[in-house]
């Protein structure tokens, strides 16, 4: 499971003209799914963004975590963070899990988010959107859940 974060002051993502999730300062977690993912993927990476210290404390100092800094999380989905474009112009999305099961883990994800006690919000999966957002820092931090060690 890949997610690329970035520290918003907000973020919205939109369907057709109409908002689907919107938040204030938080995350804005782009998450794509791989084939090799399971359950445990999706727990171990809400875990480690939840307590991520990205966050300015009162000195200034990135201290805080998401839960600490009381921030809100956008999660929409983007599959093309498995494209490989290794053998040509076209990316391959061929590491991206089957959108059935991509599904399940975005969800296991969004709901392990929420177990965490992070307000979430998010967009539609499989749905093409319009996501806005203005960066806070900027800070863009990528996470893979195969890169634990």
């Amino acid at each position: 499971m890949r997610a690329v974060i970035q520290r918003v002051t907000r973020a919205s993502a939109s369907v057709d003209g109409r908002v689907t999730g919107k938040i204030g300062a938080g995350l804005l977690i782009l998450l794509g799914i791989g084939r090799a993912d399971k359950p445990e993927s999706a727990a171990y990476l809400a875990e480690k963004i939840a307590h991520l210290r990205i966050f300015s404390d009162a000195a200034g100092k990135m201290n805080l975590s998401l839960l600490e800094a009381g921030g809100s999380a956008l999660v929409v989905s983007q599959f093309t963070l498995y494209g490989d474009t290794r053998g040509g112009r076209r990316p391959s999305y061929f590491q991206a899990a089957p959108p059935e099961e991509a599904g399940r883990l975005y969800e296991e994800f969004v709901r392990s988010m929420r177990g965490a006690g992070i307000t979430v919000e998010t967009g539609v999966f499989q749905a093409h959107m319009q996501v806005e957002l203005v960066n806070d820092g900027p800070v863009t931090i990528l996470l893979d859940s195969e890169k634990t060690i």
